[in-house]
């Protein structure tokens, strides 16, 4: 068996840069903006590698800086800038852009290469899965399980679900296990005619020089403006330069504790195993609030008076009730809760319809089974409300969208989540069809 390992990317800023920063003083609010600009240029062209969005708040003090292999934040202070890393001067990538998170189970902080021949595919929702024999160095042969990204994710960058063939043999380059399994996540393939297959977002060619494979949509930073009198109503898609509605899904090191947890909530958190518990490891569909994060089209459409949302993740579709007060006394718990609502102008006033300029759809939302608050431990109560807003915003080349999570017996205080979506023509809703691998 042959295995190689590949050592965390330090980032190339050093100390001097840091030193810079921290020596620039600032007069007013927009020198520092100003300077906080030319800083990041530099940053950026330190790492050689496209800007995919910066975004500067001056109320909130903090910066933040999207590239293709991570997301860096600066806070700002009144003489200074200090650069906060979010691992530490080290460039992780944006590998979280996983719908369905693998820590836990995988160490992508490194690689390790096996070459092997293929022995099965399971090419299916939530995860591809790569069955890879390989002999190693003492004559046995181990079946590894390589599991890699979603085929809907595939397909839409390029590699078509004929890309491998059993009886294949072709080297993988894979983020080893964290656990005694015998499974890797597999994030580039070299096939026997020298092509290599990038199959994860944010990864770079690893055998070769060029690679078939290509997840910049998932980036897109330029939406359509051409059809503003749509309102909501259109398909929507994510974006990966907006980040991810819960930040732990693509910060492996997030404190959870930065939020308002009761001890009920503390005690579940720290009873939750990663590997064994994450709800996403499945076909269970997702709950809200959780699926309202998933990073594929969701289609926005009238029925009448009420409004639908078509989700691409496990093909299911969200009902909201428009003017109703609230839910029926008689509504079951479901996945999805109950969810009503009503049109705002951006002054509050209730009632504006939906294709007037920057009204609002605010929806309520109670009666909800799915368990879980994200997928990496918060638990959700029956007895939690969710309050959403959904606000097209630059003639409907965006969405913005705020969840405002309140759940008494497992947080303190209610929590604000927030999000864009953008329209671009030609994204289709495509069948998800989630069937889970065998372990036959």
């Amino acid at each position: 068996m042959k295995i190689s390992t590949v050592k965390k990317t330090r980032s190339k800023m050093g100390l001097n840069f840091f030193n810079r920063l921290a020596s620039v003083g600032f007069v007013s609010e927009n020198e520092r903006l100003e300077a906080y600009h030319k800083l990041l240029m530099s940053f950026v062209s330190l790492h050689n590698q496209p800007l995919m969005k910066y975004d500067c708040r001056i109320q909130k003090m903090k910066c933040s800086i999207y590239l293709h292999s991570g997301i860096f934040q600066m806070k700002l202070f009144s003489r200074l800038f200090v650069i906060v890393l979010l691992t530490q001067l080290t460039i992780q990538p944006l590998t979280g852009l996983a719908h369905h998170s693998f820590f836990g189970r995988f160490d992508n902080s490194t690689h390790m290469v096996l070459e092997g021949t293929i022995t099965r595919l399971h090419w299916q929702n939530p995860h591809i899965h790569i069955f890879l024999e390989v002999t190693n160095d003492d004559g046995t042969v181990t079946e590894w399980d390589l599991e890699s990204g979603s085929p809907t994710l595939m397909q839409r960058a390029g590699i078509p679900r004929d890309s491998l063939e059993e009886g294949m043999q072709v080297r993988v380059a894979a983020w080893p296990p964290l656990t005694e399994k015998v499974e890797a996540f597999a994030t580039n393939v070299l096939l026997p005619d020298g092509t290599e297959l990038l199959m994860q977002t944010g990864q770079e060619a690893y055998f070769k020089d060029e690679v078939t494979g290509d997840f910049s949509y998932r980036f897109r930073t330029v939406g359509d403006r051409s059809h503003p009198e749509l309102g909501i109503f259109r398909m929507w898609t994510f974006t990966g330069a907006d980040g991810f509605l819960f930040p732990e899904s693509i910060n492996r090191d997030y404190d959870m504790t930065q939020y308002p947890l009761t001890d009920v909530a503390l005690e579940i958190l720290e009873n939750f195993d990663l590997a064994r518990d994450n709800p996403t490891n499945n076909c269970q569909p997702k709950g809200m609030p959780l699926i309202m994060e998933q990073p594929l089209p969701m289609e926005i459409i009238r029925d009448g008076d009420n409004v639908v949302l078509r989700i691409e993740e496990y093909d299911l579709v969200r009902t909201i009730h428009i003017g109703e007060e609230g839910a029926p006394s008689d509504t079951p718990h479901s996945l999805l809760g109950y969810s009503w609502g009503w049109w705002e102008s951006s002054t509050g006033e209730k009632g504006v319809e939906p294709w007037q300029p920057q009204s609002t759809l605010v929806v309520e939302t109670s009666h909800i089974s799915f368990p879980w608050l994200n997928q990496r431990g918060i638990p959700l109560s029956r007895s939690a409300s969710i309050e959403e807003r959904f606000t097209m915003i630059e003639d409907g080349a965006f969405m913005d969208y705020t969840m405002v999570i309140t759940d008494a017996v497992n947080l303190t205080t209610p929590v604000q989540l927030s999000k864009k979506w953008i329209h671009v023509p030609g994204v289709e809703i495509l069948p998800f069809e989630c069937d889970e691998i065998s372990g036959e």
